[in-house]
């Protein structure tokens, strides 16, 4: 059934984009018309273009409001545009519409253009007859970036180009073909040494095919590098470089600062007030208004970016490390197979009908459209008793375990603890560091941390808001 919902998404894609196409070819037997001035140049018809963005916001009226319909993103595909990357697809991904605008020829005319036009974008610096094929490429990329249309929630987010680093290898079966062997660590089971073969051969492979994007991976590789003198305290931002998420911002000696790609939060450490004020402007630059989020290392940085920046403090807490490589014990908390453990417990992830009680039941997170991503992402996990929801943990879209919920009724069945040792365990399996954040003054999670085995940093970091502007 899921591979049929899959596939539903993708026709529905396809069948939109010929459906344009036909109907260019229905509404008027005359696209094309004369350029001013260059009589050999042929354009596309100007009412045709105009006529067809305006089809296109008319329904899109019918269930939103008007001026929400003149914010439709619509791409002009042109070799002229702004070269489309993978960032690009992530943004576009998040639009509920887009609209793209392909010429023919010479083009459309400017007219047209100036009316319509969000975005320009081109795939690269090269000359085709018209913009239907560059336009299929980017809804290709762009459709893999929406949650649901690939099997895998987390595929699209992990494979080439992700983290400035092209994919390693890929091998199937048989392990032997033509004399060439699959490399032995990939039959070794070792997830550990398996995530290692992965980056090595990624990194050797850019460094080889693309030079470029790998000067940026040196670049992120000296960041980590400088943080690892606290591990603890900036394992957030090690980690965002070590998953592919990090875009740098700025470095200098010990003052980074980072973006994370996916959730579009500003991680910021700082060794004096002076090298971090500096920063703040340099942040402040870079985001103008895009980022409601900033993740600071230090306190003496909390004053600067209330006060300048219009941030408010929402949490202070400690950083959560399990530093081990072994997986916890399982044993009287959830079983790998998916049947009921000795506690009656079965750990899976959640689907939209546990949209509401998440929402409802964990008021730290109060946007639903966040935990609809998660949902989605496939990063949300429940424990379930007799069918009913007991619990749930999850994964933040910046890498950090949290979302810990436990209904009252079943507390002290350490439903909790089940949670997230599956969290920790499945985080080792992909060859991550687990890691999260413990508000200060939770004593009931720090109790439960350190059950666990995680460690605590010393220093404290601090989840700041942008206040809204009245």
């Amino acid at each position: 059934m899921k591979k049929k919902k899959k596939w539903i998404k993708w026709v529905v894609i396809l069948v939109i984009v010929a459906a344009v196409i036909g109907w260019f070819m229905m509404v008027s037997r005359k696209t094309q018309d004369v350029a001013y001035i260059d009589v050999q140049a042929t354009l596309g018809s100007i009412e045709t273009y105009y006529n067809f963005d305006g089809l296109v916001k008319a329904k899109r009226v019918q269930t939103i409001t008007a001026a929400q319909s003149d914010k439709v993103r619509t791409v002009y595909v042109t070799p002229q545009g702004a070269v489309f990357n993978q960032q690009m697809a992530k943004e576009f991904a998040k639009e509920e519409d887009l609209i793209f605008l392909c010429g023919h020829y010479e083009g459309i005319d400017e007219r047209v253009l100036e009316e319509t036009v969000t975005d320009y974008v081109s795939i690269g610096d090269y000359v085709l007859t018209g913009g239907e094929l560059p336009a299929m490429v980017m809804i290709d990329a762009i459709s893999r970036m929406v949650p649901g249309v690939l099997a895998n929630g987390e595929s699209g987010e992990t494979e080439s180009f992700e983290g400035d680093l092209l994919e390693y290898p890929q091998y199937s079966r048989p392990e032997e073909w033509h004399g060439k062997q699959v490399p032995k660590v990939l039959l070794s089971g070792n997830q550990r040494k398996i995530a290692e073969w992965r980056r090595q051969e990624a990194e050797r492979r850019t460094q080889e095919r693309r030079p470029d994007l790998y000067a940026g991976y040196e670049r992120l590789m000296s960041c980590k590098k400088v943080l690892a003198g606290d591990k603890l305290l900036h394992v957030d931002m090690t980690e965002l470089i070590a998953r592919g998420q990090a875009r740098l911002v700025f470095a200098e000696g010990k003052n980074i600062c980072l973006q994370d790609k996916v959730s579009g939060a500003y991680f910021h450490t700082a060794e004096d007030i002076k090298a971090g004020c500096r920063m703040l402007e340099i942040l402040q630059e870079d985001a103008g208004e895009g980022s409601g989020l900033l993740v600071l290392h230090q306190e003496f940085m909390t004053e600067p970016a209330e006060k300048y920046l219009r941030f408010r403090t929402a949490m202070t807490c400690n950083q959560i490390v399990y530093t081990k490589h072994e997986k916890l014990s399982v044993t009287g908390l959830y079983r790998m197979d998916g049947k009921p453990a000795e506690n009656g417990v079965v750990i899976r992830p959640l689907t939209m009908e546990h949209l509401d009680a998440v929402v409802r039941d964990y008021n730290t997170i109060s946007d639903e459209a966040y935990v609809t991503d998660r949902i989605k992402k496939g990063a949300l996990f429940g424990a379930f008793v007799d069918g009913q929801l007991a619990g749930f943990i999850g994964m933040h879209a910046e890498g950090g375990i949290g979302m810990l919920f436990v209904s009252p009724e079943y507390r002290r069945r350490r439903i909790g603890m089940a949670l997230e040792t599956y969290m920790i365990n499945l985080g080792l399996e992909r060859g991550e560091r687990p890691y999260g954040q413990v508000e200060i003054g939770n004593d009931a999670s720090k109790g439960l941390q350190e059950a666990l085995g995680l460690c605590f940093s010393k220093g404290r970091i601090y989840w700041m808001e942008r206040e809204e502007r009245e």
